[in-house]
């Protein structure tokens, strides 16, 4: 039997969650995502997302080094990088990060620096909401384990 705690826990997660989806930063991808999430592999989405998280940061920082060059041309380059980007996101169901890099694509293909500048500053402000809100659902969801595994010993008279 969960203790009281875990099932709070539980309860915040699920609100979080719905939250998430209707506020659009998550699609039905995540929920996929965890399905695949068992016992044999309880950190499975955690996992996942921290690869997704690390690679991110690594394409966020080239988009940023090509847009700062002084002589700056390589829209093509630059729309790899965001190919790259959009189809990690989609697959971990962020759906507002792979929606700003849909319009960030849409202005490198128009060879528009000032709105791939835009654009990189609101893809910048969507993935760090996304790791915030998904940093804080990991942790929710690692006290409620704790909270679930704690056993109270039962009292007899």
């Amino acid at each position: 039997m969960l203790g009281l705690g875990a099932d709070l826990l539980w309860a915040d997660m699920n609100r979080l969650l719905a939250f998430l989806f209707h506020q659009g930063v998550l699609d039905e991808q995540f929920l996929q995502l965890q399905q695949l999430q068992d016992d044999t592999s309880p950190n499975f989405v955690s996992e996942v997302v921290n690869i997704y998280f690390h690679e991110s940061e690594k394409l966020l920082r080239n988009l940023r080094a090509l847009l700062t060059e002084r002589e700056f041309s390589d829209y093509k380059k630059m729309g790899i990088h965001l190919n790259q980007f959009m189809g990690s996101s989609s697959s971990i169901g962020a759906k507002r990060v792979t929606n700003v890099c849909v319009a960030f694509r849409a202005a490198t293909e128009q060879n528009n620096r000032a709105g791939c500048l835009r654009a990189l500053e609101m893809l910048e402000h969507e993935y760090c909401y996304l790791k915030n809100k998904l940093h804080e659902l990991f942790q929710i969801e690692q006290q409620r384990a704790l909270a679930a595994g704690v056993r109270y010993p039962v009292v007899q008279n």
